[in-house]
């Protein structure tokens, strides 16, 4: 009973918590729904909080409490990750009070609501884009801000995004066996990113692709399709020599080096 009876108490409180947020949407007190706004947000109810600073910011435009509230409602959309609205709100802030205590940080934030939307790496990358050119327009307009290293890092992550997504785009032609094509964008890919983390697996698949195309290929190619991928094996182990992909790579130049052994003395 004694659970029961605490239940039903509970309830009881978060009905008429409910009842009372309703009444203070439907007045139009402003001055209370400030007053209520502000207690909502600072108890970490940043729903209701959100919803009463929307309602109030009309209201109290071209008026000092503006600036406050401006922010706090974008922080409100924030917490509970509109991260679309609250960009637009942090954004707003910046423009209409450039020389407020806060603008650095509502600049900062509104780049990490752009950060904070960019989708995983299968899917079209155009805010990702964005992203990046936010944090960077952030990074280059507040170079010591306490947030820097912040930024750098977001932007560090969302450029190795955009990497494996590269990758795997060109990978996927060696998936499907179309060498030539794979040969093309994993080059393309490598010399675009000289210091991505995908290297590796990119001269790996540029390896392979080469190896497959020149073991298949007619007898007047065969042999500078073979050297060619020779080469590209001896980047990869001279850059790599303890490579994840050793065990193939061996077994792929010793199947290389029959076939010219087969090959060269015919030319």
């Amino acid at each position: 009973m004694t659970y029961r009876s605490i239940y039903i108490i509970l309830i009881l409180i978060l009905m008429s918590s409910c009842n009372e947020y309703q009444k203070l949407l439907r007045s139009e007190d402003i001055k209370i729904k400030y007053q209520k706004a502000e207690k909502y947000y600072q108890n970490g109810e940043f729903r209701r909080a959100s919803g009463l600073f929307e309602q109030i910011l009309p209201k109290y435009r071209g008026k000092p409490q503006a600036e406050r509230i401006t922010f706090f409602y974008a922080k409100s959309l924030l917490e509970i990750k509109n991260y679309v609205l609250a960009a637009y709100q942090f954004e707003s802030f910046v423009k209409a009070y450039p020389i407020s205590q806060k603008v650095e940080e509502a600049a900062y934030l509104e780049a990490f609501c752009f950060y904070k939307q960019s989708p995983k790496f299968s899917l079209d990358q155009e805010l990702t884009v964005e992203a990046i050119d936010k944090l960077q327009n952030f990074i280059n307009f507040y170079p010591y801000s306490e947030n820097l290293n912040l930024a750098n890092d977001h932007v560090q992550e969302l450029r190795v995004k955009l990497e494996k997504k590269s990758f795997e785009i060109a990978k996927q032609y060696n998936t499907i066996r179309d060498y030539v094509s794979a040969i093309t964008v994993l080059n393309s890919f490598i010399i675009d990113y000289p210091g991505t983390p995908f290297r590796e697996d990119a001269l790996f698949y540029l390896f392979d692709s080469s190896y497959k195309l020149a073991v298949n290929s007619i007898p007047s190619k065969k042999l500078e399709r073979l050297n060619e991928a020779r080469k590209v094996y001896e980047e990869l182990i001279s850059e790599y020599p303890q490579t994840q992909f050793l065990n193939k790579s061996e077994s792929m130049i010793s199947d290389i080096d029959k076939e010219i052994a087969i090959f060269a003395p015919n030319q």
